[in-house]
């Protein structure tokens, strides 16, 4: 009888010992649940964390609550285990707000939520300054050991297509470690996209023959106008040279042939030094484009404006405008309107 009561005794002691340990972690976790929801100090905040690949929960509580993240990196850990999302803690870079708490802190991690970056690529840059506008950025990660056109093109996957005009000009994001290349690779399929959507939409006369020869004439577009309401005419101007077997006479496609040679100033003997980008020396379009291409010079290039222009010229205002007229007789009299508003001549023209 003695020995049954003994043991009676033992299972119920054994029960209030484990009632009492439930007891004390719902406390606990009662605790840890309420230190997480609390604000951290605003003297924290807003805080960059970076968590490095292969840290483990607890060496990643140590570091925020070294940053002053967290008060009680214990409770922190704890309650990630009970979630069961300890091991679902992302490695990158993250951008914790004014305002957050060790709770959002966590969810953050889980989610991946990492900081992200932004980097612009500018319409009318040769992909050379694209590519230099990225190396440039402290959270882009280089990995092209030499930049050359053959370089490029094999770490893009262009093919046999030379690497001008190939990305397009956007704001890009990315986060902390992304390499050159894959950005590269993102703004490339992005241009492919726009330019095949801007060809299904392209005129029945247009003189060109391709979606690449479509490109190349864009981004002589690009290059000679910034005014959005002229790249119309411009383009127009080009397809009716074009359909005539005129040279283009375009000054960008000079310049860029000409290289690092340039020095900003475009002499006469440059427009008679022959490169293949020369066009008042070869007939066509250049054999590439000349500067990466933004929507609008696209749209310019396949619906160019109905007119009878064959000749343009900078108004010299300073306003990015052009004189379009049909006749070379037309043309010259609107570069001496243009020569005469340089030396300060008060004479009027059309915008």
């Amino acid at each position: 009888m003695a020995r049954r009561s003994l043991t009676r005794r033992l299972v119920l002691g054994g029960a209030a010992a484990t009632a009492l340990v439930a007891g004390a972690w719902l406390v606990v976790g009662h605790l840890d649940r309420a230190r997480l929801g609390r604000p951290i100090p605003s003297s924290a905040l807003p805080a960059v964390v970076v968590i490095e690949p292969g840290s483990s929960l607890t060496a990643i509580a140590n570091d925020l609550a070294g940053a002053g993240l967290l008060e009680h990196p214990g409770s922190w850990v704890r309650q990630a285990r009970r979630e069961g999302v300890a091991a679902r803690v992302h490695a990158g870079e993250y951008l914790v707000p004014a305002g957050a708490t060790p709770r959002a802190v966590l969810d953050l991690l889980v989610a991946g939520q990492v900081r992200l970056h932004s980097v612009t690529l500018v319409e009318g840059w040769t992909y050379r300054q694209a590519l230099a506008a990225l190396l440039a950025h402290p959270a882009v990660v280089a990995t092209l050991t030499e930049v050359t056109d053959e370089s490029v093109r094999e770490a893009v996957g262009l093919g046999q297509l030379h690497p001008e005009g190939q990305f397009f000009p956007d704001t890009y994001l990315f986060a902390r470690g992304t390499r050159e290349v894959d950005l590269l690779r993102q703004a490339h399929e992005r241009l492919s996209r726009e330019l095949a959507l801007a060809w299904d939409r392209r005129r029945t006369d247009l003189p060109l023959a391709s979606p690449y020869e479509a490109l190349i004439l864009a981004s002589i577009v690009e290059k000679e106008t910034g005014v959005a309401g002229e790249r119309p005419l411009i383009a127009g101007v080009f397809a009716n040279r074009l359909r005539r077997g005129m040279r283009l006479q375009t000054d960008p496609t000079v310049i860029y042939g000409l290289g690092e040679t340039f020095d900003g100033n475009l002499r006469k003997a440059d427009l008679q030094r022959d490169t293949p980008y020369n066009t008042y020396t070869r007939a066509g379009l250049p054999p590439t484009p000349i500067a990466l291409v933004g929507r609008e010079a696209l749209e310019a290039a396949v619906q160019p404006a109905d007119t009878e222009a064959l000749y343009f010229v900078a108004t010299g205002r300073g306003d990015g405008r052009h004189y379009f007229s049909r006749t070379l007789a037309e043309h010259n009299d609107n570069v001496a309107r243009y020569l005469a508003t340089l030396r300060g001549a008060t004479e009027e023209g059309p915008p």
